[in-house]
């Protein structure tokens, strides 16, 4: 498979296996609620699921961009990476899959919002919605922080569509939201069972994702290191 695809479907993987994490999960579930509120409007549940979508997207976009621009635009440091990236990737993938079977941890403190504000953002429509997905994208978990920052990020660095891989990402973190958004709209009433049921899933495919993290970084630091 070519490597861009493989990029782009490593990307999607991550930013869908940061929403069904169970704290991510947690503000996704909020987000449902709040969008729910107008289930009596299928139309406006159906773009104010896709606005917040598009919020998620937008900030990891433009933090991704941020960063990878800082970095690259520095030609000291964009020679480094290029000298090394391949040596520094392998501890960074080891540590960001320790950081996922909770071996590691980290205190991190992510954005908040109190329920009156996120009921005003909710209650402005689409723009609200928008607004509510981007502030809760800015929220990291520990878990979400090492997909991003240790996974996503090392990730695009590497590639020469790099820049395009923390967009993909957000797509992936939004879908979930999104497509649980119009099922409640239209009625389904197994929606949140199935909540739960992702919710346990999630357990396997984090772990099966940070062994994968773990014997890369490690193939990585034998091939470049050792």
């Amino acid at each position: 498979m070519d490597t861009l695809w493989m990029a782009i479907i490593s990307a999607l993987w991550l930013g869908i296996l940061t929403s069904i994490n169970p704290c991510p999960l947690a503000t996704n579930i909020a987000a449902i609620s709040f969008l729910s509120k107008r289930i009596e409007h299928v139309k406006v549940v159906f773009w104010s699921g896709l606005a917040y979508t598009a919020g998620r997207m937008a900030a990891y976009a433009a933090i991704g961009f941020i960063i990878i621009f800082s970095i690259l635009s520095v030609p000291a440091t964009a020679n480094f990476l290029q000298k090394y990236m391949n040596k520094a990737l392998g501890p960074v993938l080891i540590i960001a899959g320790l950081l996922l079977l909770n071996v590691l941890k980290i205190n991190i403190s992510g954005v908040s919002l109190s329920k009156e504000r996120q009921d005003t953002l909710v209650r402005s429509g689409a723009k609200g919605a928008f607004a509510l997905g981007f502030i809760f994208a800015l929220s990291f978990c520990p878990s979400s922080a090492a997909l991003f920052f240790g996974s996503l990020i090392p990730l695009s660095l590497s590639h020469k569509f790099g820049a395009g891989l923390p967009f993909i990402y957000g797509i992936g973190t939004g879908l979930p939201v999104f497509i649980f958004s119009v099922l409640i709209a239209l009625g389904v009433e197994s929606t949140m069972r199935w909540v739960g049921k992702i919710t346990r899933i999630e357990i396997y495919a984090r772990k099966i994702t940070a062994v994968v993290f773990i014997l890369v970084g490690l193939y990585y630091s034998f091939n470049y290191l050792i």
